[in-house]
């Protein structure tokens, strides 16, 4: 009888021995997981705020990395494919790549899931300050630079156009920011479409010799945007004095930059994920100034793809009313 009680004694001693190795090797393995995040190039916004944002997931307990990328579209791709595990991205072009649209026609790409809005990138378009050039429907008949070709800002402009009904009406001239600014300079253009954070550079850079105007985008184009299923567009007011020649705040329309992750990530990795980058954003908004339109109240604003399961949690705990067509 002794020898049978020692016996069982040691039998659950070894499985307890076991039992603890297993749960450690879990815990090795769940730690040496790795999240990469793709950003943007190293000139633009999403490559600081990327970066700082993977040192604070590192440093609370979610190791990540951020690598450079050729941006949203760039991103989106990575996230589908599983390069990345998370990536920011234009609300826009999130949108397109998860129902198979423009760039991604035939390719869509549904295990993208979002986490936040992070902050508006600006529909803009410009024209020179002495142009007679005053509304939207004004620019039939003009020569416009929509945006490089396959670009967010041309599949924008075109869609702005169309439900201002001039898009039809207007010579189309494929160039990037810095192209489209010279040519509105140099006269070569009426106008130019900019989808960027204000002050963008390229704008800024003419406007100090050759002052410009932001035309407005009216309630009227923005609820057309909407009832066509374009839920990404926000509104957006573009202060005077953004640029020189800009002498009165204007009313147009934005796309917001977001956070966004494959459908696969577990749970509660979301969950941490958005809950550190929350109680953290002051060390964002130190970063870069765009992190400063990064809140809490806005983080729903423009989501324009379902959201992940770990990121609905942590929004239900705040008290936030999530809308059914996010839930999917």
């Amino acid at each position: 009888m002794k020898w049978k009680a020692i016996g069982l004694i040691l039998v659950l001693a070894l499985g307890l021995v076991i039992s603890g190795c297993t749960q450690q090797e879990t815990q090795t393995t769940t730690q040496a997981q790795e999240i990469t995040i793709y950003t943007g190039g190293t000139g633009g916004v999403y490559f600081p705020l990327g970066s700082k944002y993977a040192e604070i997931l590192s440093k609370n307990g979610v190791p990540a990395t951020a690598v450079t990328s050729g941006a949203s579209v760039a991103n989106a791709k990575a996230i589908g494919d599983g390069t990345a595990q998370a990536g920011i991205l234009q609300n826009d072009v999130a949108y397109y790549a998860y129902k198979g649209l423009y760039m991604f026609e035939g390719q869509a790409i549904t295990n993208i899931r979002g986490v936040a809005a992070l902050y508006p990138e600006t529909v803009q378009f410009i024209v020179r300050a002495d142009s007679d050039i005053k509304t939207l429907s004004d620019l039939a008949g003009k020569k416009v630079a929509i945006g490089a070709p396959g670009s967010g800002t041309a599949v924008a402009a075109e869609q702005v156009l169309r439900a201002a009904g001039v898009w039809d009406s207007i010579e189309k001239v494929n160039q990037d920011f810095n192209e489209a600014s010279q040519s509105l300079k140099l006269g070569q253009v009426d106008a130019a479409v900019i989808v960027s954070g204000i002050p963008t550079p390229s704008v800024n850079q003419i406007a100090v010799q050759t002052p410009v105007r932001v035309l407005s985008i009216p309630d009227d184009t923005l609820n057309k945007l909407k009832e066509e299923g374009y839920i990404f567009y926000v509104r957006q007011i573009v202060p005077k004095d953004t640029y020189n020649g800009v002498d009165v705040d204007t009313p147009t329309i934005a796309v917001k930059a977001m956070l966004a992750v494959g459908a696969d990530l577990p749970e509660d990795t979301v969950y941490q994920m958005t809950k550190i980058l929350f109680e953290n954003v002051d060390q964002l908004r130190a970063v870069h100034q765009k992190a400063q339109a990064i809140s809490l109240e806005t983080a729903l604003d423009g989501m324009s793809i379902p959201l992940h399961p770990g990121a609905i949690k942590y929004y239900e705990e705040k008290g936030l009313t999530i809308p059914e067509n996010l839930k999917g």
